[in-house]
């Protein structure tokens, strides 16, 4: 009974790691194509990776309450990121992957008015990922978490906004900004300088 009831805990404990793997397998890294994903904003309207074929499109993760979003947003960095890409023909997408009742979680009505008083002008306002299955997809972990796609579809970029993982503001002017470098170089098409990074902040509250 014993070999028995041993055998059904390994096979019960392989199993969990294979799910755990294929979880941890799906998610966007640079060079490979990016997971697909259908998400309503807090419009309703629906966004899917198919509806950018053929255009730059930059992903970050986003939650009011995080002092890491605040230091970018309270500063203006990432509306200047969001208005400067834009212009240049980027597409930008500001997702939330709070699941309801979780710090973060936001009703379309009030994801429409955090939208204006963060002035997210120059993205969408907000795609409202409640499921978290946009979130593990892409293997977001933090806000922010930045993902750079190209318009054949493929991860250029992954990681963190920028090299200093401090919640303070002053040190933005001096910090080194990966998603910047990233998109300078791919829209002159140039070699990305650095693919990949640390993703630093509050942890996603699926």
């Amino acid at each position: 009974m014993k070999i028995i009831n041993s055998s059904l805990f390994s096979i019960g404990c392989l199993w969990f790691f294979l799910l755990l793997s294929s979880s941890v397998a799906a998610t966007a890294v640079p060079g490979e194509k990016a997971p697909d994903f259908l998400v309503a904003d807090a419009q309703g309207d629906k966004h899917s990776l198919a509806d950018y074929a053929g255009q730059w499109l930059v992903i970050e993760w986003f939650n009011k309450d995080c002092p890491y979003v605040k230091k970018h947003y309270g500063s203006g960095n990432m509306q200047f990121l969001q208005k400067k890409y834009t212009e240049q023909d980027v597409r930008w997408l500001t997702v939330i992957s709070s699941a309801e009742g979780k710090q973060g979680y936001l009703e379309p009505a009030e994801a429409l008015s955090v939208a204006k008083t963060h002035n997210l002008s120059a993205s969408r306002p907000f795609l409202l990922d409640t499921s978290g299955e946009m979130g593990r997809a892409f293997g977001a972990k933090t806000t922010p978490h930045m993902f750079i796609i190209n318009p054949e579809g493929k991860v250029v970029y992954a990681g963190a906004i920028d090299d200093n993982d401090s919640a303070n503001p002053s040190v933005i002017a001096n910090s080194h900004n990966y998603v910047s470098a990233a998109l300078d170089a791919s829209l002159k098409g140039k070699v990305v300088p650095r693919s990949s990074s640390r993703a630093y902040g509050c942890s996603v509250k699926y």
